[in-house]
């Protein structure tokens, strides 16, 4: 078994750095934080800052890309092979209930209210929290729906429409909740596990094989 390579000095500093933005742009937003603040928090030199990222621009937007991909990462490391028993609701309840544990946390959720704030300024942001977030979802969804599908286990015409539809049965209600009452409208874990057999049952009464 391979041992992991320690991090460099400069690759310490970097994930120091990206640290103490995700402290600072969620706390105080954008517009709100400063490079001299940031290099003081992350005990580098305000030099070694613009190294490192060329502009508070690009920091930003890497800081953005890392905790959704983290994030997706975080999900999909929950993968496994797709309703082994053939128990499709079951499995569509357990990965609803992952999902929902990742996403629905306050730091994800105030990364997304930021997002949302500055997306006329920044755009790639938007778009980088889409791709790694959302769309990231559907597409590895879509290959687990068209697998339970060929096995006879769903009946689905197009995968990523029913992908789609399952994201959201999910994500739907607890997200837009959050997002416009703030983290105390955040569900606790039985209520997120409730939504996720919900969301599971009324996805499999659609597109169950037997519904069909």
């Amino acid at each position: 078994m391979a041992v992991a390579k320690a991090p460099t000095q400069s690759e310490r500093k970097h994930l120091a750095m990206l640290a103490a933005a995700e402290q600072l742009f969620l706390r105080h937003g954008y517009l709100g934080t400063s490079m001299d603040e940031l290099a003081e928090l992350s005990q580098v030199s305000k030099q070694t800052v613009y190294a490192h990222f060329g502009s508070k621009e690009a920091l930003f937007v890497e800081l953005v890309s890392s905790m959704t991909a983290r994030a997706g990462d975080g999900l999909h490391d929950l993968d496994e092979v797709p309703a082994p028993d053939g128990d499709v609701a079951g499995f569509l309840e357990r990965y609803a209930a992952d999902e929902l544990t990742v996403v629905m946390t306050p730091r994800l959720l105030r990364l997304r209210r930021l997002v949302i704030g500055e997306v006329e300024r920044f755009p790639d942001l938007a778009r980088a929290l889409y791709e790694n977030g959302p769309a990231r979802a559907i597409r590895s969804l879509a290959v687990t729906i068209a697998a339970l599908a060929e096995r006879g286990l769903l009946s689905v015409d197009d995968a990523v429409e029913a992908a789609t539809t399952f994201n959201w049965l999910v994500m739907g209600a607890p997200m837009n909740e959050a997002m416009l009452l703030g983290d105390d409208a955040i569900p606790d874990a039985d209520a997120l596990r409730r939504h996720a057999a919900h969301a599971a049952r009324v996805f499999v009464a659609t597109y169950g094989a037997d519904r069909h």
